[in-house]
């Protein structure tokens, strides 16, 4: 007789465990609670989803239990997961770092080619379907499959459905928090310099001891930072917040210069040109709102000139254009991030099979599991690989 599995959650992980088990004659039924399926795949790399990664390792992801990825990374491989996509007509397009994307460059098409192969292979799509009642499921299937992921994106349909789930079958959740999220900063002169993007490095400060720093790209926006480099350190900064630790950001505005290097180049553009103001002088060198940003927090005027433009106060203002130094209070929250940290205690998972070590058939793959990978590809490998753990024991 054909088993049947029903899965819960229509995202990445949900539909690759139904596809592969319907491949094997499995009778497949996914619910979702959302109007359509697969919306975070959707919005995932701003359109272009940035489906995975060649290059992987434990180290990419953050967990209570970082070898748990370990299996599953090394069972269904970047190699392994390429040759499935070449073999359903996707074609990818790996970059030099690693990151994989859609060789069409957009996320509508991974959806669409998921859905129609699945569609083909039998499966049936349950859509505004909101599960209430696992153990019904349970008695209902041979195996369930809990693809839920986590909070993140709430207006995309994110939840805590599946941690729920878990509790009831006496799991342990461990507290989530956003990540890969912008930054709330305590600073009135930020919100003057919204909408102004530039290249910075960006070091993370936990109790007044630097932690990490990054460089890349770096978004002033009316409540506090966006970009890459501030995504890059939120899981960080967001776990240090849960934890009520002391959080701060230095934002060095210029990482090519060195403190004497700048006050030296302010104090000669001074010098030889005595119409400048300081104002002037400064956006040769950064944005006119950051400009103004930074003379504002060190109470200068922006219209003084020459000799008031004296060494001492040119080393002021190169201290604070190269070391910012910002309280961060919050995360722009769960809405707004694309991932979370925390979730299903993952020792209590068998890591070969992402089957419950609680209960029987029963299965938690993707992010509803405690495993958050850093940007770049890494949840979604983890998404495709626990789901291929679990369909591949439920079909052996």
């Amino acid at each position: 007789m054909r088993k049947k599995v029903l899965v819960v959650g229509a995202g990445a992980s949900g539909i690759l465990s139904a596809i592969l088990c319907a491949r094997k004659g499995a009778k497949v039924e996914v619910y979702e609670q959302n109007t359509k399926i697969a919306k975070k795949i959707l919005v995932s790399g701003n359109g272009r989803c940035n489906i995975s990664n060649r290059q992987l390792s434990s180290s990419d992801y953050f967990s209570h239990n970082p070898s748990f990825v370990n299996f599953a990374l090394q069972s269904f491989s970047f190699d392994k997961f390429e040759k499935f996509c070449n073999e359903i007509g996707l074609f990818l397009n790996v970059l030099d770092d690693g990151r994989a994307y859609p060789l069409s460059n957009e996320a509508k098409s991974v959806v669409k080619i998921f859905e129609d192969y699945a569609k083909g292979l039998g499966v049936i799509f349950h859509t505004d379907t909101h599960i209430t009642d696992i153990k019904k499921l349970m008695k209902d299937s041979d195996a369930v499959i809990i693809a839920t992921g986590s909070r993140a994106g709430e207006h995309l349909g994110g939840n805590s459905n599946g941690e729920e789930f878990a509790k009831e079958f006496g799991h342990t959740i461990l507290p989530s928090y956003p990540s890969l999220v912008q930054l709330h900063l305590n600073s009135q002169i930020v919100k003057k310099m919204s909408g102004v993007k530039l290249s910075a490095e960006v070091t993370l400060i936990l109790n007044g001891v630097k932690d990490i720093s990054v460089i890349g790209d770096v978004l002033f926006t009316n409540y506090g930072v966006s970009g890459f480099a501030i995504l890059d350190i939120s899981q960080a900064v967001s776990s240090a917040l849960i934890g009520y630790q002391a959080v701060d950001i230095s934002i060095n505005l210029l990482p090519a210069f060195n403190m004497q290097k700048l006050a030296q180049h302010i104090s000669k553009i001074a010098q030889n040109m005595p119409t400048l103001t300081i104002l002037d002088i400064l956006v040769g060198i950064i944005p006119i709102k950051v400009a103004n940003g930074v003379l504002e927090e060190l109470n200068i005027a922006n219209t003084i000139k020459d000799k008031e433009i004296h060494i001492k106060l040119a080393k002021r203002i190169a201290n604070l254009i190269l070391n910012w130094k910002f309280e961060v209070f919050d995360t722009h929250g769960f809405r707004h991030a694309e991932v979370s940290g925390g979730g299903i205690d993952t020792s209590e998972i068998d890591e070969t099979t992402m089957m419950s070590k609680k209960t029987k058939n029963l299965y938690f793959v993707g992010e509803v599991l405690d495993v958050l990978g850093r940007r770049g590809g890494y949840n979604f490998a983890f998404a495709w690989s626990s789901a291929y753990l679990a369909a591949k024991n439920i079909i052996h």
